[in-house]
């Protein structure tokens, strides 16, 4: 297939909005352009995938219009081929990629259900069941892809060749990069500011015992990002999904009956359960996140501040404190180090946090900081010191200073050889037809 290197991850970026807009607006008439066995490709699968790519702020030419199709085509491959292979996407993986591929929708329309609904003239259970059987097709496409490069390594001089192969005038240049690291400590939170807390939740259940809407007053107190602004509606979920205490408290419960104030690790909670279907239930809830006091947070910071001695002792190494005795967890296993998108330690400035940036900005190569105050993504108060260890000035890319995003392309290529050997291959067990009006894209050449 002449386009599949360079189409292969498009269909992986989500179109659901801009799919529903050209079929809403009627940009295009539509019919089938391509068929792999029993799955299809149509005209307006193409265009709204081409308006996406568009709107990345890619180029308009009848080139990309082939790859794309020849991508849209190769994903349907994949497809077919995991029904043969018995590659298999369970429903609670589906269902969790929805919620979260909701969640963002969501958040391009302010969060507002009330939006989007109007917006596709849809309720928002009938935009997902439009949206799921794409998303199924893409993890099972991204199943597929793991399966079939999985095992796949370079070795360094296959690392070398590769760079060697690039013209000098087409080597990248990178701006500032630097290496940063943290340890995090969020506070305990005293069981007086928890129990105001369950106060404040027993004043709101009272007013929804009283008639009050358990959504609106969601939006209005809910400290959880992710449901706040659905009125707390979390959708079914199947056991084991939810904290324990969580799913304890919901399944104790009628229909409709609302719980007492309740503890998870993410806070004080009441959740009325809505409906049971089997093994799932279907709940909102009201969170909210108690306070630490400033007692709590000088514990926090005392306790970083032992640890920040310890190192500078070198009685510890800032990674192995890292890894001891953060609470971040997703830099904790990293040593502490916020990671590239290859998994790099080097992150260039730009993508920074900015607190972060100018945190480092007043702070010497090798220092370490004392402990200061932040809010985590989640909202929670807590306490960091940073190690800045290192930093790169913007150069042109060299397999001294750039070595793991050097081997990570040459990696990505090797893979990408892998994926066209299997298309060549896997082509052949299957019925391609695609409509004459592409021939000349030769996609099947």
């Amino acid at each position: 297939m002449k386009y599949i290197i360079s189409a292969i991850y498009i269909g992986l970026l989500g179109m659901a909005p801009i799919a529903g807009q050209s079929q809403q607006n009627g940009l295009v008439v539509d019919k089938i352009i391509a068929k792999v066995d029993n799955y299809i490709v149509l005209k307006s699968d193409l265009e709204s995938t081409y308006l996406n790519y568009l709107a990345s702020g890619n180029p308009a030419t009848p080139e990309a219009k082939c790859r794309i199709l020849a991508q849209l085509i190769s994903q349907k491959l994949m497809v077919a081929k995991a029904e043969i292979d018995s590659v298999i996407v369970t429903d609670a993986e589906v269902d969790n990629n929805l919620d979260r591929r909701m969640q963002m929708i969501l958040s391009q329309y302010g969060g507002s259900a009330e939006q989007l609904e109007e917006y596709y003239g849809k309720t928002i259970e009938e935009f997902q069941a439009d949206i799921r059987d794409q998303v199924k097709e893409q993890l099972v496409v991204q199943r597929m892809q793991e399966s079939i490069t999985s095992g796949i390594k370079v070795t360094p001089s296959e690392v070398r060749k590769f760079f060697s192969k690039i013209p000098q005038d087409s080597l990248p240049y990178f701006s500032t990069e630097v290496e940063v690291a943290q340890v995090v400590k969020i506070p305990s939170v005293g069981r007086d500011e928890i129990a105001e807390a369950k106060r404040k939740l027993n004043e709101i259940r009272d007013k929804v015992l009283a008639g009050e809407s358990f959504e609106t007053l969601a939006k209005e107190y809910s400290q959880d990002p992710g449901s706040a602004k659905f009125g707390g509606n979390l959708g079914f979920a199947k056991r084991g999904m939810m904290a324990p205490e969580f799913e304890a408290a919901a399944l104790k419960l009628k229909p409709n009956e609302i719980s007492k104030p309740f503890e998870t690790q993410f806070g004080v909670h009441i959740v009325q359960l809505l409906e049971r279907r089997g093994n799932e239930y279907n709940s909102r809830h009201i969170l909210l996140m108690a306070a630490p006091s400033q007692d709590d947070i000088k514990h926090a910071t005392n306790y970083l501040d032992s640890i920040r001695s310890k190192i500078l002792a070198d009685s510890i190494s800032f990674e192995k404190a890292a890894k001891e005795y953060s609470d971040d967890i997703y830099t904790a296993g990293n040593g502490g180090f916020f990671m590239d998108q290859v998994g790099g330690t080097r992150v260039s400035v730009e993508d920074l946090d900015p607190v972060v940036f100018f945190t480092i900005d007043s702070m010497k190569v090798g220092d370490i900081s004392r402990p200061m105050n932040f809010r985590t993504d989640d909202g929670k108060e807590a306490v960091r010191i940073l190690y800045y260890k290192s930093k790169v000035r913007p150069h042109q890319a060299n397999l001294r200073e750039d070595w793991q995003k050097i081997q990570a392309a040459a990696l990505n290529e090797k893979k990408t050889k892998a994926l066209n050997t299997w298309f060549n291959k896997a082509r052949e067990d299957v019925f391609i037809s695609i409509d004459k009006t592409y021939d000349h894209c030769g996609i099947m050449n």
